[in-house]
This record gives structure tokens, sequence and C-alpha cells, in this order.
């Protein structure tokens, strides 16, 4: 009997200590597929935020549900086929690429109405609807989309695209950001705000890129704004970001390992808030 009441102290020592498993489900995009992908990175990422965040907080599990090149968009037309599971906490990471496709962001009304995928906005009422239809009860942050300055990708140069310094199709990226914080703010969900971040301002993203001076033609390395003017050419160019260019991204749009470290710790912020 005393070797009973023993074990069964320690048993209850044991739990009081041990942290319930919380399952995270992420979904996102490449900036969140990557976590899983580092030889993709060129292996200049060494960790991504999701396993960055599971290393400080153990008792989390994380689900990872980044798709490499998606939109919102895309994400809530197939939102029943991605086979998406019930979690503690959702975090949606998306909104980069629909800017890039000149998809249109659509109004508020959009996603009160609930008038379908045709629009950004419409998408994220498709995602969050699904979220709660699998669980009511589970906390959902949405994370704006990053400032991205001149994107080239490190395994095909010819996968290249201009910064959030300019509009595509007529939109501006910030709208973009500034729709997620409209849609947070409505449903009363938490908003991390990764674009208006100074640590994640355009000039921060790199250090320079490396391109060839329209004077003398040598490479040259440009800092923000001054390398927007200067072409490059990716059939016949070097890769514009070498090593040392790394800052906050490595390729001008997915986060390097300081980005990631930056993103980790907003979670680990707002994870340690939640109930």
């Amino acid at each position: 009997m005393k070797r009973f009441l023993a074990l069964l102290l320690t048993f209850t020592i044991y739990c009081s200590f041990t942290e319930k498993e919380t399952v995270w489900l992420a979904l996102g995009d490449s900036i969140t597929y990557l976590n899983d992908h580092l030889d993709e990175t060129g292996n200049r990422v060494h960790k991504g935020y999701m396993t960055r965040v599971v290393e400080k907080k153990p008792s989390i599990r994380y689900v990872n549900q980044g798709h490499n090149g998606w939109t919102a968009v895309r994400i809530a037309k197939e939102i029943e086929n991605l086979g998406l599971v019930k979690a503690d906490i959702y975090t949606i990471f998306l909104g980069t690429n629909d800017w890039w496709a000149g998809l249109p962001l659509g109004s508020l009304t959009d996603y009160q109405q609930n008038t379908g995928n045709a629009t950004v906005f419409g998408a994220f009422k498709t995602i969050i609807n699904k979220i709660r239809q699998l669980n009511a009860r589970a906390d959902i942050v949405l994370i704006t989309p990053m400032q991205r300055t001149d994107f080239v990708y490190i395994n095909d140069m010819h996968n290249n695209a201009w910064g959030s310094y300019k509009e595509k199709n007529g939109q501006q990226l910030e709208q973009f950001a500034n729709a997620i914080r409209r849609i947070g703010k409505l449903e009363g969900v938490k908003v991390i705000d990764l674009f208006h971040n100074d640590q994640l301002g355009l000039a921060n993203l790199v250090n320079y890129k490396r391109l060839r001076d329209p004077l003398t033609n040598a490479y040259k390395d440009f800092n923000y704004p001054d390398y927007t003017h200067i072409p490059f050419n990716a059939d016949s160019d070097e890769y514009p970001y070498p090593i040392q260019a790394i800052n906050m991204t490595y390729d001008g749009l997915h986060p390097s390992d300081d980005g990631n470290q930056l993103i980790a710790e907003k979670l680990l912020n707002l994870f340690n808030t939640l109930r």
C-alpha cells in the first residue's frame, strides 16, 4: 500500500509539472513551407520560425501547412482538400503572393457578407470559417505579409519580382497587410503586424544588391533604394545576393535566420498570452 501511494504521489507530481501538448497548425505560403525544406533555401536558413518556437516551448507540436507559391485565394478554393486538422492554435500567414499575382483585394464587405473566393477578403472568410468548423474554441492568429524588396529565387534567377516599393496591378502590398489587420479587429483575434515592423523595413531586408554598374559594367554593391533603378539580367548576371548581402531576408523576400528569429519571438510572446 505504501509503495502504491508513493507511486501515485510521484505520478501526480510528474503530471503537475508536465505541460499538456498544444497543437499549432501554421497555414501559409513558402515562408511557412520552407521551415521543413531548408535545402530549398540553398541552406542559407538553418532554422525556420516554427522550429524556433517549439525549441523554446516544447509543449507545442506544430503542423506545417505551408504551400509553396500559394495565394490565400488558392488556399480558400482548396480548403477542403488540404487535410487541415483540429488544432489548439491556428496561424494564418498569407497575402504576399496574392499581391504579386495581382489578385483583387476586395473590401471588408466581401468578408462580412461571405461573398466567396473571388477576392482576398472573401478568401480569408472561407479560411476562418473552416478553422472554426474544425475547432470553434481555437485561438486564431493572423500574420500580415512582410515588406519585400527585389526577389530573386536562388535556384532559378528567372523567377524574380520587384519589391513592395512599387504597385502591382494598381495595388500596394500595404493594402493587403491593412486588410488583415481589419479582419483581425473585426473578428477580435490577435494580429502580428510584420509589414509595419521597423526591423523589417525595406532598407533592412538585404544589406545590398550586387549588380553591374550601368556606367562601367563592373559589379558593384548597391544599397536600397539605389538598386531599384539598376537592371538585372537573369541570363548573364551573377546571383545578386551573396552571403554577405543577407540581412532580414536571404533573397529579398524569404526570411533569413535573423528574420525567422524575429517572427518566432513575436509568436512566442503572443502564445504566452493565450489561454
